[in-house]
């Protein structure tokens, strides 16, 4: 059985509202007007909720009649289900006040920017977007700074094969990862880079990986650091096309500097990641070494310890837009819809992905990827859009065989093939 309840508060009726709840009294269904008082009781009994209150263009905080019935549907024991976006929710902007916690939100022809947030899953719920026939020339004219991958995006960024090429035109990359017990960390994000297309691969490894290196990975060649457990110098830099740094590298005393140096002196664009990333944060004079056009990704632990904490999600991304500026470099966020900042303020943020990635090795699958990217000449932009994207596809392509619960980073590496191919395809 199916009961609207039209809730009369203050806020004007559109003529919409007007022509379709006509329509509605002419089904025969029942309707009832909520207007002065709201009771728990009004929706016992219901399996189903549809919350349809307010859209999209909600400027304030609910309150009043409008309130109370947003608290009763929270407290109905039943399924919520919001149309456009939950009633209450701001779409651009932090939200106070009562928000219907849907369990699933049904939205118009584009996602809104806060359901791309993690503080916002508990009143987004699953969300899915349907096609209403909006003008999609006029979608694509209209300004914004933020954007939402799609399956189209990563096929016009990734880049055609010649039939004459040759290893040296996708490049020479070095990446400069491990220490005692952190070996791992090299390997995934080696092997994670040549299955990205480069060209030539070279691995500087403390002496104690130099064995793991050279069997785990036998396509890449290894430069062994002088220490026995770190890093603490670096190879000749000037024929490497990028440098993937920090996975596993660990933050000593002379890791610290040889990390300084080989900022000092690469001068071009590079992957900065995980043990780099922590050094950046304690090292704050190290920032204006970062070569412009480099992509750094942090965690938001990572994040933080770079920018300090946020109030919100919102202003999560005004930090890590004004840090992006500020070194000149492109700054993914790591996480559920990672978002990819650039210099003039453009954030996109990204489509695939699931829980099961939210493991240990997975963010060095990203560095290798990256990296793989960069050394091929890709623009740092769409190096780092493309690079999440397939990052997340392969991870969406391994848990029909592996699960989320059982996904380990080595099963991102092996679907990389396929993940390349669906791109291809798309």
């Amino acid at each position: 059985a199916v009961k609207v309840w039209v809730v009369k508060g203050p806020v004007s009726e559109s003529i919409d509202f007007t022509l379709n709840l006509d329509r509605a009294r002419k089904t025969g269904i029942d309707i009832l007007e909520i207007a002065d008082e709201a009771d728990e009781s009004f929706f016992s009994g219901r399996a189903v909720l549809i919350d349809a209150i307010f859209g999209s263009g909600l400027t304030r905080p609910v309150s009043g009649i409008y309130a109370r019935v947003i608290e009763c549907v929270n407290k109905a024991d039943a399924i919520r289900v919001a149309v456009d976006i939950p009633s209450g929710l701001m779409a651009d902007s932090p939200s106070v006040g009562p928000v219907v916690r849907a369990d699933f939100t049904v939205s118009f022809q584009l996602p809104k920017l806060a359901f791309l947030f993690p503080e916002n899953f508990s009143v987004v719920g699953e969300w899915a977007i349907v096609d209403i026939g909006l003008n999609k020339d006029f979608i694509k004219e209209a300004e914004t700074d933020h954007y939402y991958l799609t399956p189209k995006d990563p096929r016009r960024i990734l880049k055609k094969r010649s039939k004459f090429d040759h290893k040296g035109v996708y490049g020479h990359a070095l990446l400069v990862a491990g220490s005692r017990g952190k070996m791992g960390a090299a390997v995934l994000a080696a092997r994670a880079a040549l299955r990205s297309g480069l060209g030539l691969l070279s691995v500087h490894v403390p002496k104690c990986g130099y064995q793991i290196i050279q069997t785990a990975v036998p396509e890449a060649m290894a430069f062994v650091d002088q220490h026995e457990e770190f890093l603490t110098g670096w190879t000749d830099l000037k024929n490497f096309s990028t440098i993937g740094i920090g996975p596993g590298i660990g933050t000593s005393k002379e890791t610290v500097k040889a990390f300084g140096e080989i900022l000092k002196n690469f001068g071009k664009p590079m992957v900065i990641d995980a043990d780099g990333l922590n050094i950046l944060g304690d090292n704050r004079d190290f920032f204006r070494l970062v070569p412009p056009g480099s992509i750094l990704t942090p965690h938001p632990k990572e994040f933080e310890r770079m920018v300090g904490s946020w109030q919100n999600d919102f202003d999560r991304m005004d930090k890590q837009k004004k840090l992006a500026m500020e070194l000149k470099s492109i700054v993914v966020l790591k996480g559920a819809n990672s978002a990819v900042a650039s210099p003039e303020g453009q954030v996109c943020f990204n489509s695939t992905g699931n829980p099961g990635m939210a493991k240990g090795g997975s963010g060095d699958v990203l560095t290798g990827i990256l990296t793989g990217l960069l050394a091929q000449g890709y623009d740092c932009f769409r190096a780092a859009q493309l690079g999440v994207y397939i990052h997340g596809l392969a991870g969406d392509l391994a848990v029909p065989e592996y699960g989320m619960h059982s996904l380990i980073a080595s099963d991102l590496v092996n679907s990389l093939p396929s993940a390349f191919l669906r791109v291809n395809r798309q």
